[in-house]
């Protein structure tokens, strides 16, 4: 792989590139981010480890406040909200706070982490399509700036909670609008089959609002939607928010007054050379904040706060992955042979290939080949034969056990939907900024997969 392979520029903030920023390759071979060499990287902290160039989230968070402060300057103004979903950690939430980000959760565990990583509650909301009692208490008592409701029933239970705990809950409705945008049939969530959301085609969406303008516990301020994940056009955000607006004037004919609106998040990124390149923040942002001139132009309501939540688009590009290659083997296909590339990782650390059949690509990351490449497929060390971390890529010849192999763009849904599958230890995470190594999540040990097991003879 030559350097314009690994260069990845961010021109108006956009993730266009599949390695972070600070990611070079040293005349050695070897791959270097923000200074350090992954050979150095690997020493201190053994495969499989996920890496994170700091910097390089930094500035993409900073990308997203930046282009929608401008966008909505002449407006009510907006707020960024990190998906916290993605990946999430003490340092990780504080970095985005420190950037001007609020931090959206789908869960006490997310809530608590970020609240730990010195975010206050109120630039916290709170998601969720089954919340516990203990969720609702717990962001109620932090006082986050919403909780984000997502059925009638649930409308009356958090209005209930809320009166037990002498609290008004200040509450999104999430609405599915009926516009299908992203990638896999799992992470489109705006249509109507699907577990989230109260829907506007069926009506349900009025009768939630009007219900929760009537509940004394409960203060609606804002309308919420999410269309999907992995989006790459701007077309899907706009026909969205303007089903959103439709449902704000017919609440402000009911005398319901919506002052904040959520778009929510789903903000595409390239995993490989072949995928589409997405619009820059700057240019999402400009075409929601016109879709908002055009609603309050149209219909003289005020203009609302408008939110966003991206979150991929943040931390993924950010990330690699960093393995050592354990058994090699070529297989005899039609068309040919495939040489199959064992890492000492896998499904384990990265469902999303078995999952959502989600492509990757991967560098040798620590020497120089002059090998000729051939057709490889990157597998883990589980007991699946769906055990693949990369489906098809071009790697030397003479790849061999102990070789670094690392995988970009793996910072949003590794190591948050990772797990012990097998009884492997998940990896953990290490931060590189300014040539310093910092270690956000200790990798886990099989003494602490043990811990868990109350056995006692």
């Amino acid at each position: 792989m030559n350097m314009e392979q690994l260069e990845a520029p961010v021109p108006d903030g956009a993730p266009h590139g599949v390695w972070s920023i600070n990611t070079e390759r040293l005349p050695s071979g070897e791959l270097c981010v923000a200074g350090v060499p992954v050979g150095q990287i690997a020493q201190e902290f053994p495969t499989p480890r996920f890496v994170l160039d700091a910097n390089d989230a930094r500035s993409r968070a900073r990308a997203w406040k930046e282009a929608m402060d401008q966008a909505f300057a002449d407006l009510a103004g907006a707020h960024v909200y990190y998906a916290g979903k993605a990946f999430l950690s003490k340092a990780f939430a504080r970095w985005m706070y420190e950037e001007g980000l609020h931090i959206d959760t789908a869960s006490e565990g997310e809530l608590v982490t970020a609240l730990a990583g010195g975010v206050p509650g109120s630039a916290c909301g709170l998601h969720g399509n089954n919340k516990s009692r203990a969720e609702i208490e717990r962001a109620l008592r932090e006082g986050v700036a919403h909780i984000v409701v997502d059925s009638l029933a649930e409308l009356e239970f958090v209005n209930v909670v809320a009166q037990e705990n002498n609290a008004v809950a200040p509450i999104y409705l999430r609405l599915t609008t009926g516009v299908h945008a992203g990638g896999h049939e799992f992470i489109a969530t705006a249509h109507e089959d699907q577990k989230f959301g109260l829907s506007v085609t069926t009506g349900v969406a009025r009768q939630a609002m009007a219900r929760a303008h009537e509940l004394e516990n409960v203060q609606l301020i804002g309308l919420h939607s999410h269309i999907g994940s992995q989006i790459s056009a701007t077309e899907g955000f706009a026909q969205a928010a303007q089903v959103i607006f439709e449902e704000r004037v017919w609440a402000h004919e009911q005398g319901i007054a919506i002052n904040e609106i959520d778009l929510g998040g789903g903000y595409g990124i390239r995993y490989t050379a072949a995928d589409d390149i997405a619009p820059s923040p700057r240019e999402f942002a400009r075409i929601l904040a016109q879709v908002v001139r055009e609603h309050v132009e149209k219909t003289g309501l005020p203009a609302p706060l408008v939110s966003i939540e991206p979150g991929r688009s943040i931390v993924a590009p950010a990330m690699f992955t960093l393995y050592t290659v354990g058994t090699v083997k070529d297989v005899a296909i039609d068309s040919g042979v495939r040489t199959y590339v064992s890492v000492d990782g896998g499904m384990s650390d990265n469902i999303r290939p078995a999952l959502y059949e989600a492509d990757y690509t991967a560098a040798l990351a620590a020497r120089n080949s002059q090998a000729p490449t051939q057709r490889c497929r990157v597998v883990g060390k589980h007991c699946e034969s769906g055990d693949i971390v990369v489906r098809n890529v071009a790697l030397p010849s003479d790849i061999h056990a102990g070789d670094l192999l690392a995988v970009p763009a793996t910072g949003a849904y590794g190591r948050a939907m990772a797990s012990n599958y097998n009884m492997l230890p998940r990896p953990g995470v290490v931060a590189v900024e300014d040539g310093v190594l910092t270690e956000l999540i200790r990798s886990e040990s099989i003494d602490d997969l043990l811990a868990l097991d109350q056995d006692q003879q």
